[in-house]
């Protein structure tokens, strides 16, 4: 059965070909007393429908954001190995996290096994070892179940329509809070939720753009 996202309700978006998402959940003892539901979304569909190029297409911003990842995981004491190649396909890893369940058990260690030993997923022999790794036998069948390919849609549709843009994303309060350094923001509003209806708050959020419209074909 295909399920939709509980919109009422906190939820954590991530793709596995983010080191920042792997970040983000080895510091999940910080996160607030929340049950954040782990929901896989495609990071490229969710460019691509917001009209962002990717990342690893500008080669100065793909060399920064792998020091970047480097550096704060070096900073927070993170075990961080970079995979052979990135970035790399990341439907099948996603596809079994949601054969699996999707418990955070299971999609952490996805994660360590990507971006603590260094592995990729994506090719044959790495997808057999991860299912290995996860306890899961008959992966190659499980991902290629038409609900579970469904469930993937599903979830990046649904993000999409909440305004979800990059990973990783907190949505909390009905709120959206991205990337890996966004924690501190999340803390805060967790302990102080009425922040985000202050005056200055509600003010930029409404900003108008001082650039001129396109014009129309």
């Amino acid at each position: 059965m295909i399920s939709g996202i509980d919109a009422s309700q906190p939820a954590w978006f991530y793709d596995f070909v983010s080191p920042f998402s792997y970040l983000l959940l080895e510091q999940y003892d910080k996160w607030p007393g929340f049950d954040f539901a782990p929901t896989p979304v495609l990071l490229t569909d969710l460019h691509r429908h917001w009209g962002q190029p990717l990342g690893a297409s500008i080669p100065a911003k793909r060399i920064f954001t792998y020091r970047h990842a480097l550096f704060r995981a070096e900073q927070l004491g993170i075990p961080f190995k970079m995979p052979p190649a990135h970035p790399f396909d990341s439907v099948k890893p996603m596809l079994l996290a949601i054969a699996a369940g999707g418990d955070f058990a299971c999609v952490r260690e996805i994660f360590r096994f990507i971006w603590r030993e260094g592995r990729d997923p994506s090719t044959e022999e790495g997808f057999e070892q991860l299912c290995e790794r996860v306890g899961i036998a008959h992966g190659e069948a499980l991902i290629e179940e038409e609900a579970v390919r469904a469930q993937l849609r599903r979830n990046t549709n649904d993000a999409i329509s909440m305004g979800v843009f990059g990973v990783p994303t907190f949505w909390m309060n009905k709120q959206l809070f991205w990337g890996e350094d966004a924690l501190p923001m999340v803390l805060y509003c967790a302990r102080t939720p009425n922040w985000l209806d202050s005056r200055e708050v509600k003010r930029i959020s409404a900003l108008p753009s001082g650039l001129p419209k396109p014009e129309k074909a």
